[in-house]
C-alpha cells in the first residue's frame, strides 16, 4: 500500500496532486491534502448527493451555507436543525470523535440564535461481529451520551445498522 493510499487518497487523486503541484508532494503536503480532501472536510463523496436535496421553499428560513438550517413551523416559530458526520474522527477515537461531533452540532445551533433541546443519532457501522466495529459502537454511544448529557441535551432517538464490507473504507 502506498503512502497516499494509507492516507485515504486514490491513485487518481494522487496524480491530480502531482499535476497541480508540478511535482510529487512531500510527506507533510500529502498529509495536509489528504485531510482537506477527506469526506469529513470536503464532502467529496456526498456533495453530489447533497446537491439533489431540496433546500428552499416557503418554510425555509435558512438553507445551506450557514451553521444550521432553520425551518418555519408556524406562529412565527423557527426550528434549527443540524446534521453532522463525524465518521473519521469517531473511527480513530470513538468516544472523543462522537463527543466533538455532538459539540459541533450544538455549537452550530447556538450560533443561529437557537437553543438545542435534543439530538437524534444514526450510527452505521461495519460488521458487528468484528471487534473493531463493536469497539467503535461502544465508544461512539458513550461519547454522544456523555457530551449531550453533560450539557443537558439528551439523545431522544437513535437509528443504527451494520454494513458488511469486503474492504475497509476510510471516511
Amino acid at each position: 500500500m502506498t503512502e497516499w493510499q494509507k492516507m485515504g487518497l486514490t491513485d487518481e487523486e494522487y496524480q491530480l496532486i502531482i499535476d497541480r503541484l508540478g511535482r510529487e508532494p512531500n510527506y507533510t503536503e500529502l498529509g495536509m491534502i489528504s485531510v482537506m480532501w477527506s469526506e469529513h472536510c470536503s464532502y467529496k463523496n456526498s456533495r453530489a448527493i447533497l446537491k439533489t436535496l431540496p433546500t428552499s421553499g416557503p418554510q425555509v428560513l435558512q438553507g445551506p451555507g450557514e451553521n444550521a438550517g432553520i425551518a418555519h413551523i408556524g406562529d412565527g416559530i423557527g426550528v434549527a436543525f443540524k446534521i453532522e458526520s463525524h465518521n473519521h474522527p469517531s473511527a480513530v477515537e470513538p468516544y472523543e470523535g462522537a463527543a466533538t461531533g455532538i459539540g459541533g452540532m450544538l455549537r452550530d445551533i447556538f450560533t443561529m440564535g437557537a437553543r438545542p433541546i435534543a439530538s437524534l443519532n444514526a450510527l452505521w457501522l461495519g460488521d458487528l461481529s468484528s471487534e473493531k466495529s463493536r469497539w467503535v459502537l461502544d465508544g461512539v454511544a458513550a461519547g454522544m451520551a456523555g457530551y449531550g448529557n453533560a450539557v443537558n441535551v439528551p439523545a431522544v432517538a437513535a437509528a443504527s445498522g451494520s454494513i458488511r464490507r469486503t474492504r475497509t473504507t476510510r471516511l
